[in-house]
């Protein structure tokens, strides 16, 4: 795998930029979070995919989005504090997880899933919420069963199992990353990111 220097990267990107239109190495033809950017840039640069918690150059970490879109971009996979605690495969998944919609199918019947793409503004309609407490200088991930919306149906069938699992009160213990941790986690990953936007166009079926 080639290895770049700062300079040699920007001056690489700069060279792909200028020779036009890419073909991307993906077969998507939409518009969904498909990575379809960040791979086709990889492979341009002669860089190996992964999706491993490592910089994909020696020392630069490389984000790419289609221009427009609305779809989030990862910076870092960070587990909710007290760590000891291990939230997420303790408490999360089997507590307030649901069926896998590959369950059966390419994971065991059991299989279980916890997604949440949470806002600091609203509820998610599972009644999670990210709260920002400036003055213990925390984020916490809240659960609140009020704001459960039980009238879609989906919902209201995972929350009658969360309330047999382990009830309607707020997540114990309380998961929060703290303003400190994300500063040094996410703060160092920044200042050696190259964010790549890109056109996008469809000719031919591709």
């Amino acid at each position: 795998m080639k290895l770049y220097s700062k300079e040699e990267m920007i001056s690489s990107i700069k060279q792909i930029i200028e020779t036009g239109w890419h073909k991307s190495v993906k077969k998507t033809v939409d518009k969904r979070n498909d990575g379809a950017v960040g791979n086709t840039l990889e492979s341009l640069l002669g860089i190996e995919e992964n999706n491993l918690p490592i910089p994909n150059t020696r020392e630069w970490e490389l984000k790419g989005q289609r221009k427009h879109t609305s779809s989030l971009i990862t910076l870092k996979h960070i587990e909710p504090s007290p760590t000891g605690a291990k939230i997420v495969s303790t408490i999360l998944l089997p507590k307030y997880g649901w069926k896998h919609k590959e369950a059966g199918r390419k994971y065991p019947k059991e299989e279980m899933s916890f997604r949440s793409t949470t806002s600091a503004t609203s509820y998610t309609k599972r009644g999670f919420k990210v709260i920002v407490d400036r003055i213990q200088r925390k984020l916490i991930f809240d659960f609140n069963s009020s704001m459960v919306d039980i009238t879609d149906s989906d919902v209201s069938l995972w929350y009658g199992s969360v309330k047999e699992r382990i009830g309607t009160g707020k997540i114990n213990p309380e998961p929060y990353w703290g303003f400190d941790d994300l500063k040094y986690a996410i703060g160092s990953k920044l200042m050696n990111c190259f964010y790549v936007i890109a056109d996008t166009k469809i000719e031919d079926g591709h």
